[in-house]
């Protein structure tokens, strides 16, 4: 007995383009604010956007190299500033 009808939507697809997406917005904003969190939540949803083949590579690969990015930029004003939080 069967309670519940089965899926018949695929939407792994349309969820690892929507990962790609989000790791290109979280690493472009993570630039600008809380790059200690948004760099590596961006470079894990590229990743596993890009592990499941997602149809948005292009943005997945911003999405990894803006991660990264802040993960730079935090290094340099860490450098700098000797400190985690940093100001203008």
């Amino acid at each position: 007995m069967q309670l519940t009808a089965p899926a018949t939507r695929r939407t792994g697809i349309r969820d690892t383009d929507g990962m790609a997406v989000a790791s290109f917005v979280l690493g472009l904003l993570g630039l600008l604010v809380l790059n200690v969190f948004l760099g590596p939540i961006a470079i894990v949803l590229a990743g596993v956007a890009l592990w499941r083949g997602t149809q948005r590579r292009g943005r997945a690969l911003l999405g990894l190299g803006l991660g990264v990015a802040d993960l730079l930029v935090l290094a340099a004003f860490v450098q700098a500033d000797s400190t985690i939080s940093w100001s203008f």
